[in-house]
């Protein structure tokens, strides 16, 4: 399931705290600190304007990783990034944790798309996103990342 995260929750995580009597993986970390850290300010600068932005993913009162908004919406058109701890990857909590995001998006008015970007050799980012029903509408090269398929899935 997915879980709004608030400001106290991120405050929590980068204790290492599991917020809301949840429980945290503990055989590897759900996100580096630095990682949690940058998800905490880019939650604060969209939930400014859009809230929510961040969610936990949570599998049996543990979190296993975190989806967020990852860029300002504009007409509609949110973007997001989502990850998972990597000893809890592999068992659908990805999937079904995008699958939940698009339900809450059809059911907000301010939503009509989805998108989000996979790395090229990231095979299994991209199942999770075609079992959800993206559609791969191109690529790019990122300066960071590097190579890039572009997705989207209708909120309406």
């Amino acid at each position: 399931m997915i879980i709004e995260l608030i400001s106290s929750d991120f405050d929590a995580l980068l204790k290492g705290i599991a917020p809301r009597h949840l429980h945290l993986v503990q055989d590897s970390a759900i996100a580096p600190p630095e990682v949690l850290a940058m998800l905490n300010r880019l939650a604060t600068d969209v939930g400014a304007t859009f809230s929510p932005s961040a969610w936990m993913i949570v599998e049996d009162d543990e979190i296993v990783g975190l989806c967020s908004v990852i860029k300002i919406p504009q007409d509609g058109k949110i973007h997001i990034g989502y990850g998972v701890a990597p000893s809890r990857q592999g068992r659908g909590c990805t999937t079904r944790a995008i699958g939940q995001l698009l339900v809450w998006a059809r059911s907000d008015p301010r939503v009509s798309l989805v998108s989000a970007e996979t790395g090229v050799e990231n095979i299994a980012s991209q199942r999770v996103l075609e079992r959800n029903g993206f559609i791969r509408i191109g690529e790019r090269i990122d300066a960071e990342d590097g190579p890039l398929i572009c997705w989207e899935a209708m909120a309406v």
